[in-house]
């Protein structure tokens, strides 16, 4: 069964709008995981809009199924990691002023940059991720990398998702192939929801995990937080004829 990791940043945000602790991020992240959530993502960024650094460092000895840190790898981000040393660290290609995650590395490109920070991850023991489209020379260069793991921006399925399903999934399916004739493993993340995860779950074989915040968190105004997340991992069962 794909892992879901439930990404936290909107609960911080909504703390930091009134400033105080209402919502208790700390104790959302103990419920997820009380809930089902098999991981919990964060996303710190330099101006800590959502997530804080200290959030970070909080949440550590919480978190007792995997904790996935994403980021651009700044100096300050990888001091932050290398200190806290998470289960996962998910290198996003984001600069400062980002709203939200926007594309993948070029990994041809930045390959030596990549080879060095994830180098100084593994040391500590460190899974590695990264974040990329679907652009074969991409994938095939990021195993070059030393990374573990890809990770799939999945925004354009999710934009393309509801005219033409079969067409929006396929090169992630292609990617997907791609990333494991190479021997990298697979997670996917970014704008999937209720409506389009069980169809990208069931086509594109050996995901191992999704990161999802956004559309679970906005679900769980009207759901619940406990129920919304149950009706994720039942997008993640696979269907038995």
């Amino acid at each position: 069964m794909t892992r879901l990791s439930v990404n936290i940043n909107k609960i911080a945000t909504l703390r930091n709008a009134r400033g105080g602790n209402l919502p208790d991020l700390l104790k959302a992240a103990v419920d997820c995981e009380r809930f089902g959530a098999q991981g919990i993502t964060v996303h710190p960024r330099p101006d800590e809009r959502h997530i804080r650094y200290r959030d970070v460092e909080d949440l550590k000895p919480l978190v007792k199924t995997e904790f996935n840190v994403e980021g651009y790898p700044s100096p300050a981000f990888l001091e932050l990691v290398l200190k806290v040393v998470p289960h996962q660290v998910t290198l996003v290609p984001d600069p400062p002023d980002a709203i939200t995650s926007n594309q993948g590395w070029d990994t041809l490109k930045n390959r030596d940059f990549l080879k060095d920070v994830i180098s100084r991850l593994k040391e500590k023991g460190i899974r590695t991720s990264i974040f990329i489209d679907t652009i074969p020379e991409n994938i095939v260069h990021a195993a070059v990398t030393g990374t573990d793991r890809v990770e799939l921006y999945t925004e354009a399925y999710a934009t393309a998702y509801a005219e033409d399903r079969e067409n929006a999934v396929k090169p992630f399916v292609d990617a997907a192939g791609i990333a494991r004739e190479n021997g990298l493993e697979l997670n996917a993340g970014h704008d999937l929801n209720l409506e389009n995860l069980r169809f990208f779950h069931e086509n594109v074989p050996g995901l191992l995990e999704v990161s999802i915040g956004h559309a679970l968190i906005s679900d769980s105004l009207y759901f619940g937080l406990e129920n919304t997340i149950q009706m994720y991992l039942s997008r993640l069962k696979r269907i038995i004829a």
